[in-house]
């Protein structure tokens, strides 16, 4: 079983610039600093900012989403609006803004139901895949559930409970936005041995010293993190 999403990593060329960007716009807090990259938090999980040395290297244009409060909404239109190029969806009830950061990475600003105040959680990434069929079943394996898909079969949402991923094969989407590339992401788990043996005959393993790193035939880098 898959329990959260601990980092999310974005390989940066300047540490320093990517850093006061999402602190100035966004007011993340820095919670590690290394050489190498810079840890954000976004609730419970860390928003990694990697200068390209070593593998995983962190994902390039990748699209991702983070929680704000509905009543924040507005305001938070109005403050990066003067500053950035706007786009807005909404679905169902609820809207979406995005905009781009340093690095040409989507980000993108969800209604939903989180205490904040500011930025409090990610709820969706987006990879890049080859074969959506062969990913999508990869994932299911993994322990995500199929709950969209999109029209042409270019996109597949599907869901841990408490965060989504999107399949994306290589197309724009909303805002014109890429799926990421040589993403890398950490998730929680109990059961780390169990999904490592449903993917191991097309997954790369390494053992870790607390969980398993898993590498897909996409280039994309999944550790998962025994709780």
């Amino acid at each position: 079983m898959l329990n959260g999403l601990r980092w999310l990593a974005l390989e940066v060329k300047y540490l320093d610039r990517a850093q006061s960007f999402y602190e100035a716009f966004l007011d993340l807090d820095v919670r590690s600093t290394s050489d190498n990259e810079v840890a954000l938090g976004v609730g419970e999980t860390d928003l990694v900012l990697r200068r390209p040395q070593s593998v995983p290297r962190g994902g390039l244009h990748t699209h991702y989403a983070m929680s704000i409060p509905r009543d924040e909404y507005d305001s938070w239109y109005e403050r990066l609006d003067d500053r950035f190029d706007l786009v807005e969806h909404s679905f169902g009830d609820s809207k979406s803004l995005y905009f781009y950061d340093t690095e040409g990475n989507c980000v993108e600003l969800g209604q939903s139901d989180v205490a904040g105040p500011g930025v409090d959680g990610m709820f969706e990434v987006v990879f890049e895949v080859e074969d959506l069929d062969s990913a999508q079943s990869r994932y299911e394996r993994l322990g995500f559930e199929t709950v969209d898909e999109g029209e042409g079969r270019k996109r597949v949402r599907m869901t841990a409970g408490s965060f989504d991923i999107e399949l994306w094969e290589p197309h724009l989407g909303l805002a014109d936005a890429r799926g990421g590339v040589h993403v890398d992401v950490g998730i929680a788990t109990e059961d780390a041995e169990s999904i490592v043996a449903a993917v191991r005959d097309d997954m790369a393993v390494s053992e870790l010293d607390d969980g398993y790193r898993l590498r897909d035939p996409d280039g994309h880098y999944l550790t998962l993190v025994e709780t």
